[in-house]
């Protein structure tokens, strides 16, 4: 059975977090196993019994040599003469009912014909930059919980618990991401109605991420902020001019979130606490919660969080065509649900674990499941209960490979809602510049709340 836990890999792992979690740090002799049976980041090198996934070979660490690209251009598909191996739908979906994930088994049965999984090869092609790596055997030897799992010490840049002991450990290797020390992006977004009408929101994101600055050596040195990012909302026009700031902390039990809204309208930059947990997300109708956006982010501690394990699943990876600049926006925002012909889902191996709600705490979801991919660390897919117990919402990532970096990025997700058949699909960029990993020009002046004002303004 895929989905039973894998020894090796789970050697130090626990299925509780424990009373003093501060020591998480693993020891040295499991820390080689970094860039030998696992990869530099922690993932098994081997690939599956029967080979329907592959050994990580290095991933794809530069342009490949079948396509043409240049910096600023959006990735050409590498593997765009993959034959689809087969495609699941609802009337063959028992026989891969194994492999799928609960959010994947609800959307072919709720949406019926029209939604259909298109499985490819599988390709492990997710890698980083060298010193990313060397961060992580570091980060395996020093990094540590803070109290209560709320925060980060020790580690810097790259996955701080490679060789997880817990599932809050696994969660922060999903929030603290490699996406270069400053980037600028600009990213559509759209919530379409039943019929399948929409109006396109349009923001421009930018971000200093602390966490990957190379002159730190610990998260200590970040002064508690690992990221501070912005978001400029420009269409429509009834919402441009709004800009978010945000200084993302790296221990919320020390001091929570930071961040601030201008709004065009009173021409006021004020305090935004709102910007956290199970609020609506900024541009989201309601459609999701803060917290949800980009998998799940901000502090773990409204939940308990367990491991349930280690399987093999139909994951979407490799999505270049998805986000390929030959694709209208209009060819992929459809009714009910996005295109799913322009997704690609492969045969992967993912983390699986579980958010439990605390008694003693209030959240709209009673109980939420992710499931990350194996080499990148990255929530691919999630399952989002109320607090009745019943399935509600669920999330779908779009992983890809910037491969001039390199390093594991991603072409949108989307947010369905299954009690009003609506869905949200954002991070789109397939009209837009091509994302900025090089973003040198980002100056930290620029993240304050008398900088957004300036911003909104303009």
């Amino acid at each position: 059975m895929t989905r039973r836990i894998k020894g090796a890999a789970l050697a130090f792992i626990g299925f509780s977090l424990l009373a003093s979690t501060a020591q998480a740090e693993v020891p040295a002799a499991q820390a080689a196993r970094l860039g030998t049976d696992l990869t530099p980041i922690g993932a098994e090198k081997a690939g599956n019994a029967d080979g329907t996934i592959p050994a990580w070979t290095g991933g794809l660490s530069e342009p490949p040599s079948n396509i043409t690209y240049q910096v600023g251009m959006h990735h050409p598909d590498p593997f765009a003469s993959d034959p689809r191996l087969f495609t699941i739908s609802p009337q063959n979906m028992a026989q891969y009912a194994d492999k799928l994930t609960g959010a994947n088994k609800a959307l072919l049965d709720i949406y019926g014909s029209s939604y259909t999984m298109p499985v490819y090869q599988a390709r492990r092609t997710c890698t980083f930059p060298e010193n990313v790596f060397a961060a992580a055997r570091n980060n395996a030897t020093v990094g540590t919980l803070a109290d209560g799992g709320n925060g980060v010490n020790g580690a810097i840049m790259s996955k701080p618990f490679p060789i997880p002991n817990n599932a809050y450990e696994i969660i922060w290797n999903h929030m603290l991401p490699f996406i270069n020390f400053k980037a600028t992006r600009q990213f559509a977004a759209a919530i379409p109605t039943e019929s399948g009408d929409y109006t396109l929101y349009t923001v421009q994101d930018e971000a200093i991420v602390s966490w990957n600055d190379p002159t730190k050596s610990k998260a200590e040195d970040l002064d508690n902020i690992w990221a501070k990012y912005i978001a400029h909302t420009v269409a429509p026009a009834r919402r441009a001019g709004n800009v978010t700031l945000v200084h993302e902390t790296i221990n919320a039990a020390a001091q929570t979130r930071l961040a601030w809204q201008y709004s065009p309208g009173t021409r006021r930059v004020r305090r935004a606490p709102d910007i956290a947990y199970d609020n609506p997300g900024v541009n989201s109708d309601g459609m999701t919660t803060v917290d949800s956006l980009g998998g799940y982010n901000g502090s773990p501690d409204r939940y308990d969080w367990t491991v349930i394990g280690k399987g093999e699943y139909y994951l979407p990876n490799n999505n270049y065509r998805l986000g390929s600049d030959k694709l209208k926006y209009d060819q992929i925002v459809t009714p009910r649900h996005i295109n799913q012909e322009f997704v690609r889902y492969e045969l992967q191996r993912a983390w699986v674990i579980e958010a439990n709600l605390k008694p003693s705490t209030r959240h709209v979801y009673g109980r939420r499941r992710f499931y990350l991919q194996e080499d990148s660390w990255g929530i691919v897919a999630a399952e989002l209960y109320d607090t009745r117990g019943q399935l509600w919402r669920v999330q779908e990532g779009y992983p890809m490979t910037a491969y001039e970096v390199p390093l594991c990025s991603g072409s949108g997700m989307s947010f369905y809602d299954l009690t009003n058949g609506r869905y949200l699909v954002g991070g789109l960029i397939n009209e837009e510049p091509a994302v900025n990993f090089y973003a040198s020009e980002l100056q930290e002046e620029r993240y304050t709340p008398s900088a957004i004002r300036r911003l909104g303004i303009r």
